[in-house]
């Protein structure tokens, strides 16, 4: 292992496999639990085929974070491959026990695990697990990996318009977006993610899917400073028509250091449904 140092993270961070692969990554799977199916996220059941299925099948799948007993085996892997010291970021404990699994996993192995919540999920994780991957890779160790990640999200900024809010509503994730149950009708749904606290938070709500798009675009611009290094990334859930759009206006436009289009995990897409849209990014 790299540096001697493990980077582990869960499977809601949407990083593409080539990052993965490229800053040496594990990856912990939570699963999806279909009526008596279970599928582990992303290696099971690939995020096309999951949305292809979750627009037909009349049975809404839920989820499940991984056991400690799961991520005691994701250590105890990374520790038989040279491993003397383990860093996980994980999705956002308001979001997931994902993050207490890793915390009673740490206590059961005999090597040093430093676990931090990132308060977030999609890119949003992604990012700062590039970030602490990044800070690896230039000699940094254990603190300057959990450093640069805590700095990656101290700037990001994640929006994501959802098409639908049945799925998030019937998931029980709903968090601080619950105001709009009763009162949408047809309107087009916008969430956030508070970093701070690490829940879910409405946002405004357009009239149309087309608006919807729009103001997903105009919201992200004035949260975050387009003038410091920017690194965005473009997620969807089988929408890559629209992504592709919204990533081109934002090569075109803002110009960033790094742009990352991808598709959103089924795990996530459990609670956001077919068709959402997200942007998500940081300045450095």
């Amino acid at each position: 292992m790299n540096k001697t140092i493990a980077l582990i993270t869960d499977s809601t961070c949407d990083l593409p496999q080539n990052f993965l692969s490229q800053y040496n990554i594990e990856v912990v799977p939570l699963t999806i639990i279909w009526g008596e199916e279970q599928f582990r996220d992303g290696v099971d059941l690939s995020p096309e085929d999951f949305y292809q299925r979750l627009g037909k099948d009349p049975v809404i799948p839920t989820t499940s974070q991984p056991t400690p007993q799961e991520m005691v085996q994701a250590f105890e892997s990374v520790k038989e491959k040279g491993a003397d010291e383990i860093v996980i970021l994980t999705i956002s404990s308001a979001m997931s026990g994902t993050n207490e699994s890793a915390k009673k996993a740490a206590e059961l192995v005999d090597i040093p695990v430093h676990v931090q919540d990132s308060k977030a999920n999609t890119m949003s994780l992604g990012w700062q697990v590039l970030a602490a991957a990044r800070a690896r890779e230039a000699g940094g160790d254990v603190q300057a990996m959990l450093s640069a990640a805590k700095k990656a999200r101290g700037s990001m900024v994640l929006m994501i318009s959802l098409d639908t809010l049945e799925y998030l509503h019937k998931g029980g994730r709903i968090g601080g977006a619950s105001h709009f149950i009763g009162t949408l009708l047809n309107l087009k749904p916008q969430i956030t993610v508070n970093h701070h606290s690490g829940e879910v938070e409405g946002g405004r709500r357009s009239r149309t899917r087309k608006k919807a798009l729009i103001d997903l675009y105009a919201d992200f611009i004035s949260h975050i400073d387009s003038s410091k290094i920017l690194r965005v990334a473009v997620l969807h859930n089988a929408a890559l028509k629209e992504a592709e759009e919204t990533a081109n206006r934002i090569q075109e436009e803002l110009q960033p250091e790094e742009l990352i289009l991808g598709i959103v995990s089924p795990v996530l897409g459990v609670h956001t449904g077919p068709g959402a849209v997200a942007i998500c990014g940081y300045t450095e």
